[in-house]
């Protein structure tokens, strides 16, 4: 593509626009992030030990522990880096879950104590969360991370979905708050951990306040989101992108990563939930109902719904999702942090490598390999491949455009 001289931002010398997007789902988050370490990887095979996954995607979307993850790939440290590689975030997992989400031993009395504290409160106080996230992430507010992100949260006071966008920019500075309350806002999963509050200040000394929780309820699945936002910023602002008015989905590049579902378990049956009454759906079975059931359905809805935006522009190869929708018992749980438990969603999102590519089935809602698809790990390096070239054309297309 010949460089684009009336513009020089390496954004508008591209060929496609570049989306990642991260599910939501507590200590799951180990599972995508054994698949960003390895896609960041082969990255770093083809552009050096210092690429970064923020360097590749034009917006990075992420919900609840997404949310968390995308932070840590866009959040900068003091020489303007991401202050974590994609490496380092499973050990973030290992070493602050079983704090975050301790684990009680409570003996004979284990599920009746379990069953008072659902209705008495959040199961957790998230004080070490929100402690290690501001220690973290310090002052720094949502128009400084090193690419364009998408957190969504839902505000409880207003009753509506609270979408932290970049693509916002000047025109919402009362929504441009700490990285670190965005992050405790999209995490605050109800019944797990407690709602957030805080405020925000604009220079003219204006205030907005928020009422947060788990972004899960919104969009847990954000991808289609993402995908909407920036497609908006194009429209309206397109001199920030390589002309594509109007909007062409086969010119996005996606990768959208789960966080593990477990359909192959039967939980609930309609005979059983006919008899439920407001505890019923709140604590049931060891699960909570109506929160695994929302969070599920928004997941699939985004993924289903985003396939056949591809597929309609004949551009299913531009979009991957890698799901695993076989987990069992433990591995299920949003907040199992166990030193077992932690250690084998490693191996599950290692594994979900190796397994070949699949999308999910519209009827059955589970997800099925394509046939000729290969594997996730082949579609991952051609992936790094596409994203190395699309990065490359950027730069050198930018150069071209100064010296012209």
């Amino acid at each position: 593509m010949a460089a684009n001289i009336e513009c020089a931002s390496p954004r508008c010398q591209g060929s496609f626009v570049t989306v990642l997007s991260i599910d939501g789902g507590g200590v799951r988050g180990i599972i995508p992030g054994a698949i960003l370490s390895f896609l960041e990887s082969k990255l770093q095979e083809l552009d050096g030990e210092e690429a970064r996954i923020a360097d590749y995607f034009d917006v990075i979307a992420g919900t609840s522990t997404g949310g968390l993850v995308t932070t840590m790939l866009t959040a900068p440290n003091k020489t303007n880096r991401p202050i974590f590689s994609a490496r380092d975030i499973n050990d973030f997992y290992l070493k602050h879950s079983p704090k975050i989400f301790p684990q009680k031993r409570l003996g004979l009395f284990r599920y009746t104590r379990s069953f008072f504290t659902a209705i008495s409160g959040p199961k957790y106080d998230g004080k070490y969360l929100h402690s290690l996230l501001k220690d973290i992430l310090g002052d720094t507010k949502l128009h400084q991370t090193l690419t364009n992100v998408v957190i969504p949260t839902f505000d409880i006071k207003l009753l509506q979905p609270i979408i932290f966008s970049s693509f916002q920019g000047n025109s919402a500075p009362l929504k441009d708050a700490y990285l670190s309350d965005i992050c405790i806002g999209t995490s605050a999963a109800p019944t797990y951990l407690p709602a957030h509050y805080f405020e925000t200040k604009d220079s003219n000394g204006n205030t907005r306040s928020f009422n947060l929780i788990d972004g899960g309820l919104a969009a847990n699945n954000p991808t289609l989101l993402a995908m909407n936002l920036v497609s908006k910023n194009i429209f309206q602002e397109g001199q920030d992108y390589f002309p594509i008015k109007p909007v062409e989905y086969s010119k996005f590049l996606v990768l959208s990563l789960g966080t593990g579902a477990a359909k192959a378990e039967e939980y609930y049956s309609a005979r059983d939930a006919a008899k439920w009454g407001v505890f019923g759906w709140l604590f049931n079975n060891g699960g909570k109902p109506i929160i695994d059931i929302y969070s599920q359905s928004s997941t699939d809805m985004a993924d289903i719904m985003t396939s056949i935006f591809f597929k309609t522009q004949n551009s299913e190869q531009n979009y991957l999702r890698i799901q695993d929708d076989t987990l069992m018992g433990n591995t299920s749980s949003v907040d199992i942090s166990t030193e077992e438990n932690l250690k084998e969603l490693v191996k599950i999102g290692e594994n979900l490598i190796q397994k070949p590519v699949s999308k999910v089935n519209i009827e059955t809602g589970k997800y099925e390999p394509i046939k000729g698809g290969g594997t996730n790990e082949e579609a991952l390096v051609h992936f790094a491949k596409l994203l190395s070239r699309e990065r490359k054309r950027r730069i050198n297309g930018a150069k071209m455009a100064v010296a012209a």
